[in-house]
């Protein structure tokens, strides 16, 4: 009987104010007033907030060409697709009517492409991507192997149906006279993707790191060649494979293509004046009627010229004014009512 009382004791949590549960504890007691002001302040911040990004994104300057029906020639050879080893060129000129100042970025605009399918977000191999297994193609389905058996690198329909276009920027001082804009490739990836989530298999000699695979049906050249003037840029680690790669959410979006290098000419930004796009037209969008556009922005401090951010702050400021003038005529309606009974 005592063994089976001291076994009972020993089983109790410690004689403290912690483990006993006798802490201090503190209770907030809101009044009406204090819950009313935390509304209005609420309402203020986020009223304030909302009118300064629409302020912002309104203060960025934008230009978009469509090039959809400009390349229509090129856009029907890309229908059939036993052209695709045919290269298709066009050419659009147009005015920039006023100065872009400071970094200049340039995008490509789809509309119309739902990346949002889940079938086709679960078309990738994330083992193969960051380098650890080549050749592990499991959910890579129906784009996982050739049609000889041989696993495909990168596998998947994300990879795929990665966007192809080449886009020169040209600046047209006269008739005769183009200059080739400089852009850069590099910068325009996220930086967790581009050192953590995609890794090469192998620092040297892609080729034959990359041997025994082969490359996507709708590919043109295998991923150890997609850039051919900066060898770095190549295999998992291209940086425009990588933008490709983080699906957009929306079937109307816009990835950063291009970001203006600013030497010689450029070193303010973009000057007002000519300029025209030489694309090298790859990617079909008409078979499913979508459309695509480039896109020349600058950026503020809040981000590009979405207005999405500063809408969202602006109603839900106002939606808690509103609720905090009915919550104080509620209250003050209450207490009328309590004046009157009292004085009864």
């Amino acid at each position: 009987m005592d063994s089976t009382s001291q076994i009972c004791q020993s089983r109790l949590p410690d004689s403290t104010a912690l483990k006993q549960q006798q802490l201090p504890a503190y209770q907030l007691q809101l009044s009406a007033t204090k819950v009313l002001t935390g509304f209005f302040i609420t309402g203020a911040f986020c009223l304030g907030m909302g009118i300064l990004l629409i302020l912002s994104a309104k203060s960025t300057k934008e230009i978009e060409i469509n090039y959809t029906d400009t390349c229509a020639n090129c856009a029907k050879l890309r229908e059939n697709a036993i052209n695709f080893d045919k290269e298709c060129t066009c050419s659009i000129s147009f005015y920039l009517p006023e100065t872009m100042q400071g970094n200049v970025y340039m995008y490509y605009k789809l509309y119309g492409f739902y990346q949002n399918l889940y079938p086709y977000i679960l078309s990738r191999s994330n083992s193969q991507l960051m380098g650890r297994d080549i050749k592990d193609v499991g959910n890579c389905a129906p784009f996982s192997k050739s049609h000889n058996g041989t696993p495909i690198a990168p596998c998947g329909a994300i990879a795929n149906s990665i966007f192809n276009d080449t886009i020169i920027l040209s600046y047209n001082l006269n008739s005769s006279i183009h200059i080739k804009v400089p852009m850069l490739s590099s910068g325009i990836a996220w930086w967790t993707d581009k050192n953590i989530k995609f890794q090469n298999p192998s620092l040297n000699n892609l080729p034959s790191t990359f041997a025994g695979t082969t490359k996507p049906p709708y590919w043109p050249k295998p991923v150890y060649k997609l850039d051919e003037e900066d060898s770095v840029n190549n295999g998992f680690i291209n940086e425009d494979f990588i933008v490709w790669m983080r699906t957009a959410a929306f079937p109307t979006f816009k990835k950063l293509y291009r970001r203006l290098n600013r030497i010689q000419y450029f070193t303010e930004g973009l000057p007002a004046g000519n300029y025209s796009f030489n694309i090298t037209y790859n990617f079909p969008v008409t078979r499913f009627r979508g459309e695509k556009s480039v896109v020349l922005s600058t950026l503020t401090w809040s981000g590009g010229s979405s207005l999405f951010l500063g809408v969202t702050y602006t109603v839900t400021g106002a939606v808690t004014w509103l609720a905090s003038f009915s919550m104080m005529a509620i209250h003050l309606m209450l207490n009328g009512r309590k004046t009157v009974y009292s004085q009864q």
